[in-house]
């Protein structure tokens, strides 16, 4: 809470500006607002520096004092004019405000009291006001206020125990207040008996600001609104956050906020398992193209994004993944089985398309869910589960290529996957991977080259090479000398593996000989 201390103010020290005040049927309650402050200070600065010049036109919306504080206007005379309704009505509470007349300038100061800019405010009927309180502000804004004790007394438990010392407090001083606006704003929703009405119009961030100080005040009753209407508000942005982090500490408060923050937190502490299989089911099973794409591009990055929070440790989702690649694993399977039965090449057309278009899409699926797996870095058991797959494999190699190439792009995904580090494979799996996919994926390459967008020739190239050179020299030899006959024989249309080439060439032919004469060398030198 800002510093509290009561003193008696100096009239000789003391330069008031006025400014209007909303009306409502309560009285007057609406503090000043940010554009009649900075006319405020800009006026007051301009007056500043134009020494001796003749003053500036007044500002219609900030009138200077002319006539002493005490000299009233009467309410009926000053409402007069103003009969469309009372929210449309403004007035300002001292005589000064309504004069035409200016009073005249006083020479700037030279010492730091030149800097202070004040202005006067006043709530409900300014003939009943029995206390001030004075704000200071940033930038030398100094907010004097005339109130009413029974009624911040009976808001504001900050207010009711400093005014409850048997000597009469004729002044009540605010001091470093970070926001004087806000401040005012919140004193004078206690003269309004509909405070969520007050509130309804603001902003997020502007809620959050009355809800520190009514806070700071003491004012339950407007904390209980503002709550309100951060429960019903949608959140935009940052707001989610800023809203968090400003209400969680008052859970222990009784005050409610509980309906708040079951927006953004269940009341059991992990999600269920069954939510997240739900989802993929869902996205698993669609056939519509732009659903499906859009909303695998919309999962796939939030997996993305939570793996960021968790490090990429492995949490509740390793079991649902590992899950439904198996199932899609067997669906694949079967489709496979399906296409390799004798006579299904010489069926229509309508008969084996939807078992193609199937084929094309559990295979989608399955390199989607290894790319969230890949990027996890929990692919290692699926990479297990396809370097078994021989019968798919071998089933893979009877159907036509427009049909099967498909399911090269997973074995190529994997592939990226070990050349990156993604995931660390026993030499067993690897070996086993190679021996199985690799030849396939050579027949396919041509195919995934034209057939699929997201195919990086390069990229794949550099996975397939790293892969190879992770093994033994003997077993790098063995494939690399195959891939180089398929290589010879069409070109272009087979994976580019020279970089591994030549690393494995390295190292069985002058690996040895550099290692020989080193050893030639140490020992003339020793």
């Amino acid at each position: 809470m800002a510093d509290f201390r009561v003193r008696r103010l100096d009239p000789a020290q003391t330069k008031i500006r006025n400014v209007p005040i909303a009306v409502t049927p309560e009285g007057f309650w609406c503090c000043p607002s940010p554009a009649v402050l900075q006319k405020t200070l800009k006026n007051h600065n301009h007056q500043s520096k134009q020494k001796g010049s003749p003053p500036p036109l007044k500002d219609p919306s900030v009138q200077k004092a002319s006539t002493p504080p005490t000299e009233k206007i009467p309410l009926s005379n000053q409402l007069k004019s103003r009969a469309v309704s009372d929210d449309q009505r403004c007035m300002t509470l001292d005589a000064s405000a309504a004069s035409p007349t200016k009073a005249p300038e006083r020479p700037p100061k030279s010492n730091g009291e030149n800097q202070q800019r004040k202005i006067r405010v006043g709530f409900g009927q300014p003939e009943t006001s029995d206390l001030k309180v004075i704000l200071f502000g940033k930038e030398g804004i100094v907010v004097r206020m005339s109130v009413h004790r029974n009624i911040l007394a009976e808001h504001s438990s900050f207010f009711a125990d400093k005014l409850s010392t048997e000597s009469p407090v004729p002044y009540i001083e605010i001091m470093d207040c970070e926001d004087v606006e806000i401040y005012v704003e919140t004193v004078g929703l206690m003269y309004s008996k509909e405070v969520k009405h007050r509130l309804i119009k603001q902003s997020v961030p502007r809620i959050l600001c009355i809800l520190k100080v009514a806070e700071s005040l003491g004012y339950r009753s407007c904390v209980k609104s503002c709550l309100d209407y951060l429960e019903a508000v949608p959140w935009v942005g940052e707001e989610e956050e800023n809203v968090v982090t400003s209400i969680r500490h008052l859970q222990n408060d009784k005050y409610g906020v509980n309906p708040i923050l079951k927006r953004v937190a269940s009341d059991i502490s992990n999600p269920p398992n069954d939510t997240l299989t739900r989802v993929l089911e869902l996205v698993l099973k669609s056939n519509e193209d732009r659903g499906r794409r859009e909303t695998k591009s919309l999962v796939l990055k939030l997996f993305k994004e939570n793996n960021l929070w968790t490090n990429g440790s492995a949490d509740i989702c390793t079991e649902t993944l590992n899950g439904s690649c198996q199932n899609c694993l067997d669906s694949l399977l079967a489709l496979l089985r399906q296409a390799s039965e004798p006579g299904f090449v010489d069926k229509s057309l309508e008969s084996k398309d939807p078992v193609v278009r199937r084929i094309a899409l559990e295979a989608d699926n399955l390199l989607w869910l290894v790319e969230i797996l890949a990027d996890r870095h929990m692919a290692g058991e699926f990479a297990v589960m396809w370097s078994s797959q021989n019968e798919l494999a071998e089933l893979h190699s009877k159907l036509p290529i427009v049909s099967r190439h498909p399911v090269s792009s997973i074995t190529a995904r994997l592939f990226v996957a070990i050349g990156r580090g993604e995931m660390l494979p026993s030499k067993d799996t690897r070996q086993q991977l190679l021996h199985v996919w690799l030849q396939p994926l050579i027949d396919d390459y041509s195919w995934l080259q034209h057939g699929c967008r997201s195919f990086d020739r390069k990229v794949v190239e550099e996975g397939i090479g790293q892969t190879i050179l992770t093994l033994p020299l003997e077993d790098q030899q063995n494939i690399l000398l195959s891939w180089l006959g398929s290589f010879l024989k069409v070109g272009d249309n087979c994976p580019n593996l020279q970089r591994a080439f030549e690393v494995w060439w390295r190292r069985t032919f002058i690996r040895p000989y550099v290692e020989q004469q080193g050893n030639l060398a140490q020992l003339d030198r020793s």
